[in-house]
């Protein structure tokens, strides 16, 4: 074998090594399993941390500003545990008439969202945080996706959530699922922001930070 052809060699193992090394510091700062099916789509290898911070809203704080500080703060209780790491941290709400739905945690506070969203428009905002603990670099977004549904008999709000049991799920809604048959129409750039991350501009930001996405 030639020396160019084992300079090149050696230069594509170094160069996978690299990104193999890059890759493995990735964080997604989570417990969600619904973002971490979705990241794990883009073939990269991440662990996931949850972290532990006051998510209540501030009084009179408009919803795309509360998402946008969640997934800030997210991400840097995070990255105080985690150096030298990529950090992905997202966060999601629901605005119906200016007021925010959270994750009902129960049947009984599912069947009251439900109620209150039936015939409605709903904005699914999501925020998203990459943080560079190495090279102290930042960059936050929203992705907003609305969704207008059909008026709900009860009944068929009963056998969705039966079905779908979408009680860690902001508005009672798994898009992903059944949900899908409570709209009229869906109206957004992409639809795995309505899922909890959005992939086609998360993708966009991870190669402006240097990773090779696909």
């Amino acid at each position: 074998m030639s020396v160019l052809a084992c300079t090149q060699f050696a230069c594509i193992d170094v160069a996978a090594s690299l990104i193999k090394k890059r890759m493995n510091k990735i964080i997604l700062a989570s417990s969600s399993p619904y973002r971490k099916e979705l990241l794990s789509r883009l073939g990269l290898d991440f662990t996931c941390y949850s972290p532990d911070i006051d998510e209540t809203a501030h009084l009179d704080e408009a919803p795309d500003n509360y998402v946008l500080r969640m997934s800030r703060e997210k991400a840097a209780k995070i990255a105080e545990m985690h150096q030298k790491s990529l950090i992905i941290a997202s966060d999601q709400a629901s605005i119906c008439e200016q007021n925010i739905l959270g994750k009902p945690g129960n049947h009984v506070n599912a069947i009251k969202q439900l109620q209150y969203i039936s015939g409605k428009q709903v904005v699914f905002s999501t925020a998203v945080t990459l943080l560079d603990t190495e090279k102290n670099q930042t960059i936050s977004w929203i992705d907003h996706f609305t969704v207008v549904f059909r008026t709900l008999e009860i009944t068929e709000i009963e056998r969705y959530l039966l079905a779908d049991k979408p009680y860690d799920c902001a508005g009672s809604f798994k898009s992903e699922r059944l949900g899908v048959a409570l709209c009229d129409s869906m109206r957004g750039d992409d639809p795995t922001a309505l899922i909890g991350l959005p992939l086609i501009s998360l993708a966009k930001h991870l190669r402006e930070f240097g990773y090779s996405i696909p």
